[in-house]
């Protein structure tokens, strides 16, 4: 059957249908316009960029089609590379994976002494225009006439570290190993961005998209409000996007429709807003926004009143798929307490999560808990030794082994030794903080870059719960299914998560309407059953909005009321949905 998965989905903005300008003649006769008259005056163009735009092809277009008196790149007052990195090691750490959340803003990189240098010669020029780009450029400035903000995907960033294209922010340091590049990024680079786009983006004039190269698209302010104002009323989907692994499978080629070429594919990242994109339609041009820019802007219309007093501007909840389906196991790992974390990485809540089996082959398996009555420091000395070379690491004489089977649930509190075996395709229903696993054993393999994958026993060692055995797994963690209501057509069921986590899950399997509410929280689901189904408004608030099978979908706290049935091909067969929330 041809795949129907949408790998571009689209929330259309009506009635900025012409809002686009796309190419760069058109985007600079409207900044021209813009501006007030330099023959007899200086105006000042700031393009303040976030990290991983291509700051050299932006000022080559501005230079090209405005012909500034001067231009400015905001780097020119920082602090030398040598002073960043060593700013920033503290936050970055010389560990392979992990750090802290850095407290640094861009203020920090400046060099007085250059900025003041850089202010003099903006200040110099009495007429004619003076553009200043880059990272930190309005801070720079300190005033404007026209405020351009560059913005950038961060899974296009990623995709731009690895052709060696982008640096960390204030480096030059292209050719250094990918991950050691994101990681900088991810603690420190995108953190003081964000930090610069919470107060700058409300202010600027035009949002920049430069994520396909060679075509830039920029629309006004109006129309990117009115896009993440059409977003909170109505359900929506985020842009997945996927990636091969040592590990990965092959299902998510057929299922999702895609490129065959690659070797597999491990990761479906579907739902994390921190990472994905949004894609907003104005008429038949669709411009793409960091969904993080939603929770930012939006964050009590889009998480509810008690979610965002929790969490703050940060989407609590993930879905993603993890394909082993003809591939390996996953590594063994675990994931650290709510203290660990906070004492250790300055993280204020843990990844707890759980496996929800989309399908399964005959024989495939979740590791999941401990044996009974094990030795903790065998299983220690044992888990090192591998690591050392000293021969695999046996995981059944420690690790129990449970059987998966298509729609099984597996609750997997933080402190939980776990991993899926081979032959499985897992929607992972998780909070966020999804860098933070200690893999215990790798199975002697290595990673796409052929270098061992790090492994974090010491960390591990630290949180493992070694009271969930056999038995307190068995009785706590596998399809505590709970029947909760039915009507016509349909049925309720809780699946989860343990009471330690904070989300919980519904399951719906219907063959007719069903009726959901967000109750002041936001909703995300997954189609795990039926072709297609549309979700709808009881007083047609929202369009009517299709979903596929295995689509993750976001469904705002502002909607409220919501009812999904099966559609198209799927009407008169039951489908099912799996609903996950924070709870209250």
């Amino acid at each position: 059957m041809q795949p129907n998965y949408d790998k571009f989905p689209v929330v259309p903005v009506p009635g900025f249908e012409h809002a686009c300008l796309t190419g760069w003649d058109p985007i600079i006769e409207e900044v021209r316009k813009k501006l007030p008259d330099t023959s007899r005056q200086k105006a000042v163009l700031v393009v303040e960029c976030y990290h991983g735009v291509s700051e050299e092809k932006v000022r080559h277009a501005l230079e090209e089609g405005l012909a500034p008196a001067l231009i400015l790149d905001a780097g020119q007052a920082y602090y030398s590379e040598d002073k960043i990195d060593e700013l920033a090691f503290p936050d970055v750490t010389d560990d392979r994976i992990f750090g802290f959340m850095t407290r640094l803003t861009i203020e920090s990189y400046f060099d007085p002494e250059k900025r003041e240098a850089v202010r003099r010669r903006l200040q110099s020029v009495e007429k004619g225009l003076v553009v200043v780009y880059g990272v930190g450029a309005a801070h720079l400035a300190e005033r404007w006439d026209v405020l351009v903000y560059a913005d950038m995907a961060r899974w296009e960033i990623q995709q731009r570290m690895r052709r060696r294209e982008v640096a960390n922010l204030g480096a030059t340091n292209y050719k250094e190993d990918f991950a050691r590049q994101y990681k900088r990024a991810y603690f420190v680079d995108w953190r003081i961005c964000d930090r610069i786009k919470k107060q700058l983006l409300s202010q600027s004039d035009y949002l920049l998209d430069t994520n396909q190269p060679g075509l830039p698209k920029m629309i006004r302010q109006e129309a990117l409000w009115a896009g993440l104002r059409q977003a909170i009323c109505r359900p929506f989907r985020v842009v997945p996007f996927f990636d091969p692994g040592p590990w990965g499978g092959q299902w998510m080629k057929e299922v999702c429709g895609l490129d065959p070429s690659p070797p597999n594919y491990a990761w479906c990242f579907d739902c994390v807003p921190e990472e994905n994109s949004l894609l907003l339609g104005f008429g038949t041009d669709v411009v793409e926004i960091p969904a993080i820019n939603l929770v930012f802007f939006q964050p009590e219309e889009l998480l509810g009143g008690s979610v965002y007093a929790r969490f703050g501007a940060e989407f609590p909840i993930r879905f993603d798929f993890l394909d082993t389906m003809d591939g390996g196991n996953l590594s063994l790992q675990v994931h650290p307490l709510t203290g660990y974390i906070q004492e250790h990485f300055g993280m204020h809540y843990t990844q707890d999560e759980s496996y929800y089996l989309l399908d399964a082959k005959e024989g495939a398996c979740v590791y999941l808990g401990l044996k009974e009555g094990i030795d903790r420091n065998a299983m220690i000395e044992a888990l090192k030794d591998a690591q050392n070379g000293g021969g695999p690491f046996e995981a059944e004489q420690f690790v129990e082994k449970w059987p998966a089977e298509k729609h099984s649930h597996f609750l997997i509190p933080a402190g939980t030794v776990h991993c899926s075996g081979k032959d499985s395709m897992v929607l992972e229903i998780s909070a966020t903080p999804y860098i933070f696993t200690f893999k215990l054993w790798d199975w002697g393999r290595l990673g796409l870059d052929g270098k061992p994958r790090p492994i974090n026993i010491e960390h591990g060692k630290n949180v493992i719960q070694w009271n969930r055995d056999t038995s307190w797994v068995r009785q706590n963690l596998i399809n505590r299914i709970e029947h909760i209501a039915e009507g016509e057509g349909w049925r309720e069921e809780k699946t989860g998560l343990h009471e330690l986590e904070f989300i919980e899950t519904r399951r719906h399997w219907f063959t007719e309407k069903v009726a959901h509410h967000t109750h002041g929280g936001v909703n995300v689901l997954n189609l795990v059953e039926g072709r297609e189904a549309i979700v709808e408004s009881p007083d047609e608030a929202f369009e009517p909005f299709v979903i596929h099978y295995a689509e993750t979908f976001i469904v705002p706290a502002a909607v409220g009321p919501y009812t999904i049935r099966p559609y198209g091909e799927s009407q008169g067969k039951e489908c099912a949905t799996i609903k996950a929330f924070v709870r209250t």
